[in-house]
């Protein structure tokens, strides 16, 4: 773990990181300065263990409230998904051929029929 110099309320400290994660860990101290002034320009002089603890608190707020709002559109997202993945459409032209044949044979069965029937009745007198 490296160590990396940082600056928070106008102090340096040192702390450790992983390789290739200095540049990170600077921009979060910086993120966290900020914190820490805007705390200590609306309470004023609370010592710096509470001023820290103050910036920690309102960084762990806004997390959690990150937290929740992402949570609500992860279930927003789940719920605009179809619930089973869709059907690819149906071959229409071979469903349109197969009901012509079938008609066509019907066509005929009934031609068939009508022929029997009309060969069966006796001529009119």
């Amino acid at each position: 773990m490296p160590p990396i110099n940082v600056e928070v309320n106008g102090r340096p400290y040192v702390v450790g990181c992983e390789p290739g994660e200095e540049e990170h860990v600077r921009n979060l101290a910086r993120q966290f300065d900020r914190q820490v002034q805007d705390i200590a320009a609306q309470v004023g002089a609370v010592g710096e263990l509470r001023l820290f603890l103050l910036a920690a608190l309102t960084t762990a707020d806004d997390l959690a409230d990150t937290r929740a709002r992402l949570d609500r559109l992860q279930s927003g997202a789940a719920n605009l998904r179809p619930a089973a993945p869709p059907q690819p459409a149906p071959d229409t032209a071979r469903i349109e051929q197969r009901a012509a044949a079938v008609l066509d044979e019907a066509a005929a069965r009934i031609e068939t029929l009508a022929q029997r029937i009309s060969s069966e009745q006796p001529a009119s007198a």
